[in-house]
Order: C-alpha cells, then structure tokens, then sequence
C-alpha cells in the first residue's frame, strides 16, 4: 500500500507566484517521428501517410510552452544521446529554454513514433523507444540547476525506469528541502499499468500538484468517473488538475471539486503534445498569479493551439 507524506491544510495554495522564480523542468527530450495517416492503417501493404521530424518528448514540450506562455527563466534537465544533442539544444533555445542536456555515451536519444489517425479525430498512438531519457541519474542533476527557482516540474516518464525513478524522487526531495513546490504529470496510462500504480504513488508522495489526464486520473484512483477521482486524488496531492481534451478539464483541491473548465476551440489537426501544451501553459500562468481555474482556461488555450499543428511544441 502506497503512503503519501501528508498534503498541505485544505485552502493552501500551491505554486503561488514567486517574484523572479525560474521553474525547472527534469523530464524527457525525445526525437518525434510524427505519421498522419488520413485512412485506417493496411497490415502487410502501404499507408499513405504525411511524415516529419519534430523535437519532442513530454518535458521538453511542457517547458517550450511554459517559455511561450511568458514564463521568463525556464530551464530544462534530461539526458540526450549523442547522435541529436546539438539539434536539440538549438530547437530548446530557439524556444526561449535554458537546456542542460546530459551526453550519453552509450544510448541514443529517445525517440517516439506518433502516429496520427486522421480518419479518427486525430487520435494518436505512440511506439515510443525511450533511449536515453530513462538513464538520467541523480549525479546529472548539479545544485546550481536548482539555485533560484520557484517550481520544480518533473515528467512522469522518468518515474518508469529504476534509474531515472531514483533521480526523480532525489529531485523531489531537493526541491522540498529549498521549500520549492512539485508538480508531476503522470504522462502515460499505459506505461504507469506497467509500472504499477503503488509503485508511482509512493515515488511521488509528497507533490504539491498532479496533472493526470482522464485516464491516468482513472487508473491512480480506481474509480471509474473523472471528477471523483480528481477530488479522491485531491487528498494526496492537494491540487489535481485533471485533463480530458475536448472536454477541458476538472480542478481539484483537498478533496473539494474548485471547478470544471471548458475546453477552447479547436480546429483538430494533431493531439501530439496537446496535455504538455496545457501542463506548460498551466504552470506559466500559476506562476504569474493566476488562481487554479484562471491557470485551467490559460492551459485549454494552449491545448487548443497545440491540436491546431503538428507535433508537440508551440
């Protein structure tokens, strides 16, 4: 049974805005191979389908649109491969991130194939060869990358590796010893059913702000309808932002519902990236000053804008 340290008194109010503060993402950068296939996919003959090359990966999505949404010092941790380092490097400072990218020697950069069924709303499916990304260490994490920020955001992906767990949770704790506060998104349903849901639950305890989408919010809680299990959620992280797309997304703090916020919209082209887009825009706005559901309607914007182009940055 997971143990959660205990949340913060109901009406407190995590990430309030810190004069000056950086946020800090630690997550994953990945090379996406973005496939918009506009009928349903032939096994064992060809697809027609239009392809690109787009930088990616959750962290590094949720920390361009942090920079884009006016969030002046954002900086970004995770552990690249060799062979794309300096292409990456140039996309994050292209878009306003300060990029501290760990070389590794020996695996590639992460890379994710996302393939987009335009015959179905733009739904996506991910083949995703984490490389490098799960290698991060907590020695990759210098104490200068934590020197004057207000947020610490770190990507649910690295809680699904023993490695880059354990960096993780030493980054949480760091965060918390400097009164920093924590958010997490949970990233994916399917590698957390892998991981386990007890297993991530004790990794993150502790977190100030959990930003699942309707399904992660679904398998952490066990229930099966959304707003319950944002507000069940509420008990352990004591502000949950939970996302379900067209639909918006639900706000929840200390086991009370603030709110549900409608989604913007959207023209749907590609949903790639479209909850980093929201996490990203989300934390830029809480940390101008914007309450929890002010910061909701600022990430739906940007949701909607993600899903209007291809690929996950703004």
């Amino acid at each position: 049974m997971a143990h959660a340290e205990p949340a913060r008194q109901a009406g407190t109010d995590p990430v309030a805005k810190t004069p000056a503060g950086a946020l800090l993402v630690l997550g994953d950068v990945v090379t996406d191979v973005v496939a918009r296939h506009r009928t349903a996919l032939q096994t064992g003959t060809d697809t027609a389908a239009d392809i690109r090359l787009a930088p990616g990966g959750a962290g590094a999505n949720v920390a361009c649109w942090a920079a884009a949404w006016g969030c002046a010092d954002v900086r970004l941790a995770g552990r690249v491969g060799a062979d794309a380092v300096q292409w990456h490097r140039q996309q994050l400072a292209a878009a306003g991130v300060r990029a501290h990218l760990i070389v590794d020697e020996e695996a590639p950069t992460g890379t994710v194939i996302c393939l987009v069924d335009g015959a179905s709303g733009a739904e996506r499916s991910f083949l995703t060869d984490s490389g490098a990304v799960l290698r991060l260490r907590p020695d990759d994490l210098t104490s200068a990358l934590f020197d004057g920020i207000a947020h610490l955001h770190v990507s649910g992906y690295l809680f699904f590796g023993p490695v880059s767990r354990t960096a993780a949770v030493a980054a949480l704790r760091r965060a918390r010893t400097r009164g920093v506060t924590v958010s997490v998104d949970p990233a994916s349903a399917g590698f957390l059913k892998e991981t386990g849901t007890e297993r991530f639950l004790d990794a993150t305890a502790g977190v100030d702000v959990l930003l699942p989408s309707r399904d992660e919010a679904l398998l952490l809680s066990g229930l099966p309808e959304l707003t319950s299990a944002a507000a069940q959620l509420s008990r352990r992280y004591p502000l949950v932002v939970a996302k379900q797309g067209a639909q918006g997304a639900v706000v929840c703090r200390a086991g009370a519902v603030l709110g549900a916020v409608p989604a913007a919209e959207a023209s749907v082209v590609d949903t790639t990236g479209a909850g980093d887009a929201f996490t990203g825009a989300f934390l830029a706005a809480r940390l101008s000053g914007a309450d929890p559901l002010e910061a909701a309607a600022e990430g739906c914007r940007a949701g909607a804008l993600a899903v209007g182009r291809v690929g996950g940055r703004p």
